[in-house]
């Protein structure tokens, strides 16, 4: 859940700048970015609300699964964000 709720920080953050650089070039990429970062954080709000009410249906053999996909995901939109910026 730890990495879920980081996801949402960096997503909200490449979505700013996205807007930022959509808003200056009127790039078609920016606009796709920007819903693609959307989609992304829907999927890591979802995943954090399934941890938070599910987490009895997962079983405790999943949470290291689990876990280990939120973290991946977090390292890629961390080096993401850092490309950015």
């Amino acid at each position: 859940m730890v990495f879920s709720g980081m996801n949402v920080v960096v997503l909200i953050a490449l979505i700013f700048l996205y807007g930022r650089m959509a808003l200056r070039s009127r790039a078609v990429l920016s606009f796709a970015l920007i819903v693609f970062a959307l989609f992304l954080l829907v999927q890591n709000v979802i995943t954090m609300y399934a941890y938070d009410d599910m987490a009895p249906l997962f079983g405790a053999e999943t949470v290291p699964y689990l876990t280990a996909i939120a973290a991946s995901q977090f390292v890629a939109l961390a080096v993401l964000l850092r490309f950015t910026v």
